[in-house]
């Protein structure tokens, strides 16, 4: 066999364990976010803007039973319902939750600097990645300032692991996800006439 049979053979088999390897990656990065649905509670988003549908996220209070209190808690009340996704950056994440100062129709321009009035929640780190389609507590520096405040992951964010809190991951509707409006990357992911949630309720 020539040389120049060898040589392309190599590049074949090297291109078949590439292509082994990639479907292998899209699997586990699929199963990742497919994952079951489990005893919740679920999170029922309605989108509106940009995205438009449903966004279901189970929540994972055998992981973080203090922040999904006050999320379920904050639901139930109506306190997230026309809650804008106030800074989203492309490639990375959708923030959402500051139900003190982003509710459309208000003045949007400290979105994402606000709180309810329930207490800071204290820290609830645990091993759950930070994959594609996870839910987090957005918080300052401090580990324990959480509030109301969470985002949804466009990709996977290894650096957030164990310095953010896990709350949920989406169940389905990520499509829906992928569409809201992004924001500007040199404000710090900033949006303008941003999309928001119509409506956040509470399934058992």
């Amino acid at each position: 066999m020539s040389d120049t049979r060898v040589f392309m053979g190599a590049i074949g088999a090297g291109l078949a364990a590439i292509g082994v390897a990639w479907f292998i990656y899209g699997q586990s990065t699929q199963s990742a976010l497919a994952a079951e649905d489990g005893p919740g509670p679920n999170l029922v988003i309605e989108v509106a803007g940009e995205a438009n549908g449903t966004v279901v996220i189970d929540l994972l209070p055998d992981r973080a039973p203090k922040h999904v209190a006050q999320i379920t808690e904050l639901a139930r009340t109506g306190a997230y319902n026309n809650v804008v996704f106030h800074r989203v950056i492309d490639g990375f994440m959708a923030q959402t939750g500051d139900v003190k100062y982003g509710k459309l129709g208000g003045d949007l321009s400290l979105a994402g600097s606000g709180a309810s009035d329930l207490p800071d929640i204290p820290a609830e780190f645990s091993d759950v990645p930070f994959m594609r389609g996870v839910v987090g507590m957005a918080r300052s520096n401090k580990p324990d300032s959480a509030n109301s405040q969470f985002f949804i992951m466009f990709a996977p964010g290894e650096f957030l692991n164990g310095q953010y809190t896990v709350v949920g991951h989406v169940v389905s509707g990520m499509e829906v996800v992928d569409k809201i409006k992004k924001g500007d990357p040199d404000a710090n992911g900033a949006v303008v006439d941003p999309d928001r949630m119509v409506s956040v309720k509470v399934q058992e």
